[in-house]
């Protein structure tokens, strides 16, 4: 039988409220509610012995233990809404989010390696002093072939090389070079004149493992007084050692171009054997005379290759179809090209 006075009942509303306040964290306070609060608590077995009090005296004793409950009930509360608080304060700390970070839901996308190439290139001749020109895809046949000096009757102007723009008098054709851009840049500026042109360009090719109807070029052109054949191999010979490696060196062969007068194919001597990379020349005088430059006073020099062939030699790359099919598990290798 529990006693039932007002001692017992301060001795158990002490105890409950010590291991209250002893709780160190939720789970402790959840079992100290069930040893101390709940329906088979001392307090409640107290107030269960209440009708073994003679009658006058269940009135007063009740009351005791009324309060006593309360008091327990209330320092219960207290101590939940504290370690509570604790809680959240630490999960705060140990679990903070920091929302300035940026958010890595998505895969991070990617340049086309022939993008990567063709920044990597304009920036090696910006750091010459070269500027970056661009002109249009869909190009006039007077800017892609008269103004370079390429006859009517030259291969290159058939509809077997060329994609012409019907009705076919339009005067329009696809690009076949960024040589265009080379006319535009000789018609708006005065020489001293130093660009790259890197772009997209056409022809009639079908696509296999060397040829592709869509495909990228990089040209060069310089005018400036005193301009001769050494300067541009020099200029070749700095272009190869950095886009394929310290040591890599170029040599020019006598070839033909209707633009270039003289005029030379370019190889360079890579892991061991020599490779072909472009064509190159000094500008025939007839196009710039065709831009109205002073052909007595200024002469220049051009070059140009592909960009596809450059990526393949210089990375291995052995079949044209993965650069143009978009597989990301052949661009991924390759980074991303940030700027």
């Amino acid at each position: 039988m529990v006693s039932l006075d007002n001692a017992e009942v301060e001795r158990i509303k002490s105890e409950a409220i010590s291991a209250i306040m002893a709780a160190s964290s939720l789970d402790q306070l959840k079992e100290v509610k069930i040893s101390y609060v709940g329906d088979r608590s001392p307090i409640a077995r107290l107030n269960q012995g209440l009708g073994q009090l003679p009658v006058e005296e269940r009135a007063s004793m009740g009351k005791v233990i009324g309060t006593a409950r309360a008091n327990i009930n209330q320092a219960y509360d207290d101590r939940e809404k504290q370690l509570t608080s604790e809680r959240d304060s630490r999960v705060l700390i140990e679990e903070r989010v920091d929302v300035t970070l940026p958010v890595n839901r998505n895969p991070q996308g990617a340049l086309h390696p022939l993008t990567i190439l063709s920044h990597e290139i304009s920036d090696l001749f910006v750091g010459m002093g070269y500027t970056v020109q661009e002109g249009p895809e869909l190009e006039s046949s007077w800017l892609n072939f008269d103004a370079l000096n390429i006859p009517a009757d030259h291969p290159a102007r058939t509809m077997q090389d060329t994609f012409f723009i019907e009705p076919l008098n339009s005067g329009l054709v696809m690009r076949t070079h960024t040589s265009p851009v080379q006319i535009r840049t000789m018609l708006e500026n005065e020489p001293p004149i130093y660009v790259i042109c890197p772009g997209r360009t056409y022809r009639a090719d079908e696509l296999d493992a060397t040829h592709t109807p869509v495909f990228n070029q990089v040209e060069g052109l310089v005018v400036d007084k005193g301009i001769t054949m050494a300067h541009l191999k020099g200029t070749l010979d700095h272009f190869a050692s950095k886009i394929f490696g310290p040591g890599v060196t170029t040599r020019i062969r006598p070839s033909f171009f209707p633009f270039t007068e003289p005029s030379a194919e370019v190889d360079f001597f890579y892991n061991g054997r020599w490779v072909e990379w472009g064509g190159c020349g000094m500008v025939n005088r007839k196009v710039l005379q065709a831009c109205g430059i002073d052909t007595d006073i200024y002469t220049g020099f051009a070059f140009g290759m592909g960009l596809e062939r450059t990526l393949m030699v210089r990375h291995g790359i052995t079949d044209m179809h993965d650069i143009v099919e978009g597989d990301v598990r052949f661009s991924r290798q390759f980074g991303t090209g940030g700027r």
